[in-house]
């Protein structure tokens, strides 16, 4: 392989030396970043067989190449635009965290992303209590715990159990936060406690005139004691101010006093700033948000609902869709006063109708591969993950992305049209049902029927239209999957049985959270939760390569088959920190060898995610995985076979 040949032509598609900032590489994909990712030629790279697939997130754009070739590839793109790399890794790389958009966005996915599970288990537990108490039986007169008295009980335990999460929300986004910003999280809750105390005025009475709010007198200043429960701009701006005052406290304090004075200064400066200044600004903002996306959602009606939903995937494509968490759980907190969120529902439109645009394609290509894929992922998509699904077969044949795209509008419109809210967080697919008020499940319903056969039954006319297309001018078949290019001289040899190298938790690939891994784009596989950070040979073999960080290994068994061994999501970030490899490139080693650990805390602590993929990135057509194991194992146990 030409190496320096492709790196000029990948060089010249994201738009020359000039288009240039930096370039770093990971174990399977290059990653730029760019002045502008406009001038990038997608068609030239996607003809060039070195490429296995391109996407752009956190203001890189990441070229997918392959273990054992992507340096080689970062090599010559490095000497050809005179970057100095080091071993692969460009220092300055942490540095280029994109445009002020880009760099928000990860901001607000990184705070609310963790406290999601906690969000979500109140918002079904809402819907089970809504399902309980909603008056839909009887012609609408009657709910099931006015016909079943004895279920009273149950829904008013489920009733406090799915409030909880809402009205403490700001000590969840309290710790989150302030350790995003980096001071100490037990403080950032203590604030939210703060914000919240029962001493105050609940900010659900706030407005109805038979509460009144406590004052307090400071020094002839009245402050009125309000609350802030279910709010959510008050305290991101609050826990950004206490980490502030936090990190400078501890710069400045004598270490003999800063474990004393810094938490008590921090907390007292920030708590006044709270409820004199921040507080009443930020609700005042945070209301006028909600507020004025909700009237713009409902004065443009069914247009509005189109256009939101025509654009949802697009947006879940950038990573922006995780900016709407914290509108979302505004409105839904403040369901009151908004009616709750139509972004939720929107999600559902364009979530099932990526999985019907799906199963769609199961029906017209002949390709073994992509039928395996679109199967799971189709259903997984129906179900609310849409990733395997949309980077997995709809970006990669376009049209059922169109087709999906245009049925998400559809079922979007009519959401809009008759007003169909969510009342709580969930699954936005098919199961969510149990999200939205149950006088509204009708509508609902309709919504997902349109978004499915509206992208069900383009996907079918596009797809014989491209077909027929590729007939006409003697092209490839477009529904065939490019073919990865075998890495090593070796072939798998008839039927092979693989060893689990690490032991752990297993699981299907697809559930990795890098949609690269998740959509088989390396090849296919299993995921290892590991338990313990070792990893071993899983029989006699040749090491293939160490990657410079450590954290991933490539391998090529006595049987052929060549396994890629990554410890970690984005781990390359760490630079090595974390790990400890045993052996190097060109060694020969035997089963049960040490090859590499790693220490899960520290990586966890880091805040990257532990999930192992073993991947086989040498599968021909015919070959398979099956008898894939699942469940906890100890390394050595066979994990799966590869039939061929």
């Amino acid at each position: 392989m030409n190496y320096e040949q492709d790196a000029k032509l990948i060089v010249k598609a994201v738009g020359g030396n000039t288009n240039i900032i930096s370039v770093a590489h990971c174990a399977t994909r290059l990653r730029f970043v760019l002045k502008d990712e406009a001038s990038v030629d997608e068609k030239a790279l996607e003809s060039l067989d070195v490429v296995k697939g391109t996407f752009s997130t956190n203001g890189q754009y990441q070229i997918i190449i392959g273990a054992g070739t992507v340096n080689m590839v970062c090599d010559e793109v490095s000497k050809i635009i005179g970057q100095q790399t080091n071993e692969g890794e460009n220092k300055e790389e942490p540095k280029q965290k994109g445009h002020l958009v880009q760099r928000g966005v990860k901001l607000l996915s990184d705070i609310f992303v963790p406290i999601i599970p906690a969000i979500v288990a109140g918002g079904l537990l809402m819907g089970l209590y809504n399902v309980l108490s909603a008056p839909f039986f009887e012609g609408g007169t009657m709910s099931i715990i006015q016909m079943y008295p004895q279920f009273e009980g149950l829904a008013t335990m489920l009733n406090t159990f799915s409030n909880a999460p809402f009205t403490f929300l700001p000590i969840l986004i309290g710790f989150s936060a302030t350790k995003k910003f980096g001071g100490n999280p037990f403080l950032g809750a203590a604030m939210g406690m703060i914000m919240v105390h029962p001493d105050l005025l609940n900010a659900y009475n706030l407005g109805k005139p038979e509460f009144t709010a406590p004052i307090w007198n400071l020094f002839g200043l009245q402050i009125e004691a309000i609350g802030y429960q279910g709010t959510v701009l008050p305290v991101l701006l609050v826990s950004w101010i206490l980490a502030t005052i936090e990190k400078k406290l501890h710069k400045v304090t004598p270490s003999w006093l800063d474990n004393l004075t810094t938490p008590l200064v921090a907390i007292m400066i920030t708590g006044f700033l709270t409820f004199l200044f921040v507080g009443p600004a930020m609700r005042a903002v945070g209301d006028g948000i909600s507020f004025g996306i909700t009237w713009v959602y409902q004065t443009l009606g069914f247009v509005g609902g189109a256009l939101f939903g025509g654009f949802y995937a697009p947006i879940v494509i950038t990573g922006m869709h995780h900016s709407f968490i914290a509108i979302e759980t505004q409105l839904i907190a403040d369901a009151a006063t908004t009616g709750g969120s139509f972004i939720f529902v929107t999600a559902s439109m364009s979530n099932v109708a990526q999985g019907a645009a799906v199963l769609a394609v199961l029906l017209i290509t002949k390709n073994e591969k992509i039928k395996s894929l679109c199967s799971a992922s189709g259903i997984s998509a129906l179900l609310g993950i849409t990733e395997p699904a949309m980077f997995g077969v709809n970006l990669k044949l376009r049209y059922p992305f169109i087709a999906a795209c245009i049925g998400s509008a559809c079922g979007s419109a009519w959401i809009a049209f008759t007003k169909t809210l969510a009342i709580a967080l969930g699954a936005a697919g098919l199961p969510g049902f149990i999200s939205v008020h149950p006088s509204h499940w009708l509508q609902f319903g309709i919504g997902l029927v349109i978004s499915m056969a509206v992208a069900f039954v383009l996907t079918l006319v596009l797809g014989k239209r491209e077909a027929l297309k590729a007939e006409g001018s003697k092209e490839t078949q477009p529904l065939v999957a490019h073919e990865e290019e075998n890495e090593i001289t070796e072939g798998i040899k008839g039927n092979v049985s693989i060893a689990l190298p690490l032991s752990g938790v297993v699981k299907p690939i697809e559930e990795s959270s890098d949609p690269v891994f998740a959509q088989k784009t390396m090849g296919d596989g299993i995921l290892v939760l590991p338990t313990d950070g070792m990893v071993y040979a899983p029989e006699d073999c040749r090491i293939k390569f160490v990657f410079p960080t450590k954290h991933a290994i490539g391998l090529t068994t006595k049987s052929g088959v060549s396994l890629l061994i990554h410890c970690g999501i984005d781990t390359v970030q760490l630079e090595g920190k974390g790990y400890e490899t045993f052996v190097e490139q060109g060694d020969v080693v035997k089963k049960g060898t040490l090859l590499l650990k790693f220490d899960i805390a520290a990586i966890q602590a880091a805040g990257y995610a532990i999930e192992t993929p073993v991947v086989v990135t040498n599968l021909k057509e015919g070959h398979q995985l099956e008898n894939i194991v699942k469940g906890s194992l100890a390394y050595g146990t066979e994990a799966f076979t590869i039939v061929g």
